[in-house]
């Protein structure tokens, strides 16, 4: 099978499924791969909107009803979880609509969301408009990354598998990365 048969089939569900954990470096792909024609730039964003729309409620509604006792039980969340109460306590709305453009603190705010005081329907709207935001913009900036690549590499059929092999693993070692600081703190 090759790259642009992988892609074209796995790539919108990848996109989904990378946008409903994390997000930025899959969609900036999905975005790139739709700019060389693999996939159609409205379905990719159509699936990182679906990803990070779910991803985030479920963590919201984990957050409602596990999240004070889970960080109650762990000193160190609660140090931690009072940067995020303070922006949210200061600007919800802006916090709510914003916070997948916050590195650092993009998958853990949902959940400390949902435990605080927001009311669901309130979280719910705010996060449609939120992750509608986030997936075109993000999802437009990897179609446009792609044809900026373009612009420098003129002959970039030659080049695209070990680009997008670079990309993948540069996207694994920063997810790796990520990960292990997170669980190191």
């Amino acid at each position: 099978m090759s790259l642009q048969q992988l892609v074209a089939e796995y790539g919108y569900l990848a996109v989904a499924i990378g946008t409903f954990f994390e997000g930025e470096t899959i969609l900036v792909l999905g975005g790139f791969a739709a700019h060389r024609g693999y996939l159609d730039l409205f379905w990719v964003i159509a699936s990182a909107f679906g990803g990070t729309l779910f991803g985030d409620q479920l963590y919201y509604f984990i957050g409602r009803s596990k999240g004070k006792s889970a960080i109650d039980k762990r000193p160190k969340w609660k140090a931690k979880s009072a940067r995020v109460f303070h922006l949210l306590n200061k600007h919800q709305v802006l916090l709510i609509l914003g916070f997948r453009f916050l590195y650092g603190i993009r998958t853990v705010t949902p959940f400390l969301i949902g435990a605080s005081n927001v009311p669901p329907q309130r979280f719910i709207v705010l996060n449609i408009i939120g992750a509608l935001i986030w997936a075109i913009a993000v999802g437009v900036l990897g179609y446009l990354f792609g044809h900026t690549v373009e612009l420098f590499l003129h002959n970039i059929k030659h080049y695209e598998v070990t680009f997008f092999a670079a990309i993948c693993f540069c996207a694994i070692v920063l997810w790796s990365w990520k990960r292990w600081k997170s669980e190191n703190k």
